[in-house]
């Protein structure tokens, strides 16, 4: 059974940072490409950031370059998303994805219908 736990949300001013972790098990997790998505109440579920198999290759919303950065562990089998300078439209669920994959190791998913297993969310609110 895959599981992905998310972590790391939070109530934050802005201008701060957060770092969300993701914990993925019941999956080759060396074999998964992972994206960050988020989702904002009467918005669609749209891409932060995506990671490769390999973690060679990366991808950025442009609302988020330069301030996020995404990063994965193989052999922790975690993918972490360092949030900086975050902003009030930052506010939003934010949901990690995996995606099984054996022959397409160093490609970026940005599409949420790519992905076959999500985490439960983390709420993430940026607010002075």
């Amino acid at each position: 059974q895959v599981q992905l736990v998310e972590s790391g949300g939070g109530l934050v001013h802005p201008g701060s940072s957060l770092r969300l972790s993701c914990a993925v098990s019941g999956v080759t997790f060396s074999l998964c490409a992972m994206g960050w998505f988020r989702q904002a109440p009467g918005k669609e579920r749209e891409i932060v950031a995506a990671i490769s198999a390999t973690g060679t290759r990366t991808y950025y919303a442009d609302s988020v370059k330069g301030r996020f950065t995404i990063s994965r562990d193989n052999a922790k089998n975690t993918v972490k998303l360092q949030m900086n300078s975050l902003e009030p439209e930052d506010t939003a669920v934010y949901f990690c994805a995996a995606r099984s994959t054996t022959n397409s190791i160093f490609t970026v998913y940005t599409d949420p219908k790519q992905y076959n297993n999500w985490g439960q969310g983390t709420q993430v609110t940026v607010s002075s």
